[in-house]
């Protein structure tokens, strides 16, 4: 791994040639303008995966070297342009609410401080990254480090750092596995509504029909970027389907709060309340600045930007593992390196810059962990060097507000948790009425 605190290890995002690299040919598979996976297990020329090892090999050693020095100078960067926006914010801007009979005052009040919630959000989803980059030791070599940093940045965003470090581990142990995996598991048909002669029972299938494909599509992208999050921890939505111990969760809520979640070992019960207590303590420090300030003056600086911070952290998990080329897992069929295969890197423009290319970098990333972000680009062209050649690079160049569209349209559904599933999507359902319509002319 090579020794931390090495000022030799570069920040490789100054390089040029590396950029170009990233983004200049997409992979052989972009078919009449869209982009599809190159790699297809059920292919009887499917090739043969690599081992890690083998992957390893062909990322120059000084990829893995962590800097202290590197690692606080990005996190000190990003602080500054937190609060420089905030000083700029606070000198053009005011929480006194604008009267409705002066709508140049309400027009400022709304766009002004709509652009502050989404630029700020923008930015502190940065020191998120890194608080991620802590959990999976990328930070620094020292992990006691790493958990003190990573603590207290992601229980200023409210995140309980050390429930959401073990249940994000497993999401790299078992990605793209459908019973095993975490976060952004595809339900089956029968989860969505659908029974198996594909009739709309119910759920997200009615959903789909009562709203038409783009409304639906619309409502997907909402609720994964602004009920996503919360959902998620609270045990609501997107969680994986398997308890601790393995076995189907049933009924069981699991959420990241509780030292008793069936999602978590007894091993892990302090940590749970050391978290939850972080979270709380956050809650109860936004309900004083409230009490002293008013609902919204913390609304306008504090709670905008949090959703638009969770929106992209949510956005890059679902982009990073989703498509209908992308094949996930049954017990059977999945091993460590096809799941770590399984995601795709995406070009997000500017935001790579404040979001410390972790969608750019991506495969990267859940080949090797413990890598860290500044120098992920480097690795990426040697990894992609290596994988395109064998048609085991994803890297999908449309831009991620299409791409989010299109998924938010064609991936709904996989048909059950064994074997290879891709995404289906509910526009190939026959809607109700038509259905009707079709027994009718047979009688």
């Amino acid at each position: 791994m090579g020794k931390g605190g090495d000022q030799s290890v570069r920040i490789v995002d100054a390089s040029s040639s590396s950029s170009s690299s990233l983004s200049s040919s997409s992979s052989s598979s972009t078919i009449n303008g869209v982009w599809k996976s190159s790699y297809n297990p059920l292919a009887k020329d499917a090739p043969e995966l690599p081992t890690k090892g083998q992957i390893k090999a062909a990322i120059p050693a000084e990829c893995f070297q962590r800097s202290y020095l590197w690692s606080l100078l990005y996190l000190t960067r990003d602080l500054l342009q937190s609060a420089a926006l905030g000083y700029l914010t606070y000198q053009y801007l005011s929480t006194d609410l604008p009267s409705l009979s002066d709508p140049v005052a309400v027009t400022k009040f709304v766009v002004g401080w709509s652009l502050y919630a989404f630029w700020q959000g923008t930015i502190w989803t940065g020191p998120w990254v890194l608080a991620h980059e802590c959990g999976h030791g990328a930070f620094s070599p020292s992990q006691t480090f790493n958990d003190v940093f990573g603590f207290v940045l992601h229980q200023a965003l409210l995140v309980p750092y050390f429930a959401w470090q073990y249940t994000h581990a497993k999401h790299h142990r078992r990605t793209n596995h459908l019973t095993d995996g975490e976060s952004h598991v595809p339900p089956t048909r029968q989860d969505n509504g659908l029974t198996d002669d594909l009739q709309r029972h119910s759920f997200y299938a009615a959903w789909h029909e009562a709203m038409g494909d783009g409304a639906f599509a619309a409502f997907q992208i909402w609720s994964h970027l602004f009920l996503g999050w919360p959902l998620y921890l609270c045990g609501f939505a997107s969680t994986g389907r398997l308890k601790n111990d393995g076995t189907p969760r049933g009924d069981a809520i699991l959420d990241h709060f509780r030292p008793s979640s069936p999602m978590f070992p007894d091993k892990m019960s302090t940590k749970v309340v050391l978290s939850t207590t972080g979270v709380l303590a956050g809650l109860l420090a936004l309900g004083y600045a409230q009490y002293r300030f008013g609902f919204v003056p913390v609304l306008c600086w504090y709670w905008g930007p949090y959703l638009f911070t969770n929106a992209w952290l949510v956005l890059y998990t679902w982009l990073q593992h989703t498509d209908p080329s992308i094949p996930h897992y049954g017990e059977g069929e999945w091993t460590w390196v096809k799941g770590a295969l399984s995601t795709i890197d995406r070009n997000y423009g500017i935001f790579d810059y404040f979001h410390h290319r972790i969608g750019s970098t991506h495969v990267v990333h859940h080949l090797f962990h413990e890598m860290p972000w500044y120098n992920a680009k480097k690795a990426t062209v040697a990894v992609r060097a290596y994988l395109e050649p064998k048609g085991l690079y994803n890297y999908d160049p449309t831009p991620w507000p299409l791409a989010m569209w299109r998924i938010a349209k064609t991936c709904h559904y996989v048909d059950s948790t064994e074997g290879i599933q891709y995404f289906k999507s509910l526009q190939d359902v026959p809607l109700t009425k038509d259905r009707t319509v079709a027994v009718k002319k047979q009688d």
